[in-house]
């Protein structure tokens, strides 16, 4: 009898519902970084770990608790597979990544200490991504149970091959009613900025919710926020928004966000953001941060924003959630944020304290 309560339970209770997936598309790289603060020729060991702007936000939302898939192209050898066991551990749904090529990007990440800033190498020319063509990856089947669609900048400038890609994956989003968020995440040693301005140019009109730092936006359109000086730390509200307010007009975006970095040292940041959204910005909360590992610091407040986006936020606490979510990364090594939903909660309501947690 007892077994036919269960099963009769189990019949008529309600089913849990999965929220549409979110995908990410880009490059999943190899990072070889020297141990603790070494320099790049005093080192003798490298620590090899995985990371990517795009499957940065997978795993992140991930982490979240949140569905995500990433989808890429990576060679079928073992250190492909190693890359998509990166992901895989953490739930990113890997099934939409294609196998081919002959090699994976490579980066190596010297880590900065007081005055002295952190120093990125790429090793990237010829990975599998960026050979991928147009036409190899079925956006339809992809985009079938999506509910968000996001790329960054890092992807279009890696070849003219992966900008069309860009393009045709914005185009069957748009076809299929998914939305579009972008992170311009400029790289000066990848193209120009003219190349960049006229390439995220015709990608932008797809794009619903558009996440930049303090320096993307002069960048790549040449949009400059006024009183401002990144060099100096000296970051203007104002100028931000009207940096905002430019992009918005020109390209029809509803809604921009910007991360707000205020350098004392290369361990020692001060960190928050803006939400532009319904003609209105809003500033977040700012934070005190001591450094351990600030790759991917931009990638996880674009996740973070992403799910309290994607989980019916309202627009203050999508912004602090966001903020709060990246605040976290920045403590934790490597590329990937490994941090729970209440975690971020508790943080971005004032338990930020540090204390041991027993």
């Amino acid at each position: 009898m007892q077994d036919k309560n269960a099963q009769r339970f189990l019949e008529t209770a309600p089913k849990a519902i999965t929220p549409p997936r979110v995908v990410t598309f880009g490059e999943l790289m190899l990072r070889l970084a020297p141990e603790g603060y070494l320099r790049f020729v005093q080192a003798e060991r490298f620590q090899a770990t995985m990371g990517g702007a795009e499957a940065n936000v997978a795993a992140d939302l991930a982490s979240l608790g949140y569905p995500a898939a990433f989808v890429s192209k990576l060679p079928a050898h073992e250190i492909g597979q190693l890359a998509v066991n990166s992901l895989r551990r953490f739930g990113v749904d890997i099934s939409h990544i294609l196998r081919g090529g002959n090699r994976i990007g490579v980066y190596y990440c010297e880590k900065g200490a007081s005055q002295r800033p952190s120093k990125v190498i790429y090793d990237r020319a010829g990975a599998a991504i960026a050979e991928a063509q147009p036409g190899e990856f079925d956006w339809d089947a992809i985009f079938a149970q999506a509910g968000w669609f996001h790329f960054t900048g890092i992807t279009p400038a890696l070849s003219e091959s992966c900008a069309a890609l860009c393009l045709e994956a914005c185009r069957a989003a748009q076809r299929c009613g998914v939305p579009v968020s972008c992170d311009l995440n400029y790289r000066k040693n990848l193209w120009s900025r003219d190349k960049a301005g006229a390439v995220m140019a015709e990608l932008m009109p797809y794009v619903r919710l558009l996440i930049a730092n303090e320096e993307d936006a002069a960048d790549v359109f040449d949009i400059h926020a006024g009183g401002s000086d990144v060099e100096c730390g000296m970051l203007s509200h104002e100028g931000y928004a009207d940096v905002a307010r430019q992009l918005s007009k020109r390209f029809g975006i509803p809604e921009i966000a910007i991360t707000l970095r205020e350098s004392v040292s290369a361990n020692d940041n001060l960190w928050g953001a803006m939400l532009y959204t319904g003609g209105a910005a809003l500033f977040s909360k700012k934070y005190p941060m001591h450094i351990v590992d600030r790759v991917g610091g931009g990638d996880s407040f674009g996740a973070g924003l992403i799910y309290s986006t994607c989980t019916g936020m309202q627009d203050a606490a999508r912004l602090e959630f966001a903020v709060a979510a990246s605040c976290l990364k920045h403590a934790i090594e490597g590329d990937y944020n490994l941090v729970t939903a209440d975690e971020v909660h508790r943080l971005a309501a004032g338990s930020g304290s540090g204390r041991v947690q027993r």
